[in-house]
């Protein structure tokens, strides 16, 4: 299987390069890189394009350009990428072991930040996850196409979109659950406060699950802190 990796990606002019950099030997190795942005006001395009195989634009929202990226791919593996988040330099050996025994998976997550709640966030996240078998988009999920393509893709909600998909998922089969880590910026958490962003992230999720409008949950998450 060859694999494509998809990084969706808005105002990520500050951190793409680095970003992009640490996937060269990846693609070095075969990887094909597409890089889809939602309409960056700032330079991220330009920055990225001479480190992806595949630069666009997509409508704004993150299921949306998702869904586009894993359309232009050519791999028959897709990793969907967050901007902020690393992954460990033999991710693409781990991703194709994985989905030799499983149709999906993702790795377990590290979140760089000096604030010590934050690695116990980490780790209730990798629990959580490996007993319920959802993923978040922090955790870097890898699907087989026929997969992504036989749950539909990204549904288009504005929030809680990885959450809805990894649900799809689990309908065509349990997660590969990578010990691995992928190591994703704490920035989010930060920039609210590190308590007051767990709390809301608790809220929104429950509120999820209860049936919410993820149109009101959106608002409600981009609320000025």
């Amino acid at each position: 299987m060859r694999l494509t990796i998809v990084i969706p990606v808005l105002d990520e002019a500050e951190g793409i390069e680095d970003h992009l950099r640490a996937l060269a030997p990846l693609r070095a190795r075969g990887a094909e890189v597409i890089v889809v942005d939602g309409g960056s006001a700032d330079d991220t395009a330009r920055l990225a394009a001479p480190f992806a195989d595949r630069l666009f634009e997509a409508p704004q929202g993150r299921a949306a350009q998702l869904n586009a990226g894993a359309r232009a791919a050519r791999g028959d593996a897709l990793l969907f990428l967050h901007a902020d988040t690393f992954l460990p330099e033999s991710a693409d050996r781990l991703v194709l072991q994985g989905l030799e025994h499983a149709r999906w998976g993702r790795f377990d997550v590290r979140i760089a930040s000096r604030h010590r709640l934050l690695a116990v966030v980490a780790r209730m996240m990798n629990l959580r996850s490996r007993l319920t078998g959802i993923a978040t988009g922090d955790q870097a999920i890898f699907v087989r196409r026929s997969a992504f393509e036989e749950a539909g893709g990204f549904p288009q909600l504005p929030l809680m979109e990885d959450i809805a998909f990894s649900s799809r998922l689990k309908r065509v089969g349990r997660p590969a659950c990578l010990r691995e880590r992928v190591v994703t910026s704490g920035r989010r958490w930060e920039r609210r406060g590190a308590v007051r962003t767990i709390v809301l992230m608790w809220r929104l999720r429950f509120a999820y699950w209860l049936g919410a409008d993820p149109v009101e949950l959106a608002r409600r998450y981009d609320e000025p802190a």
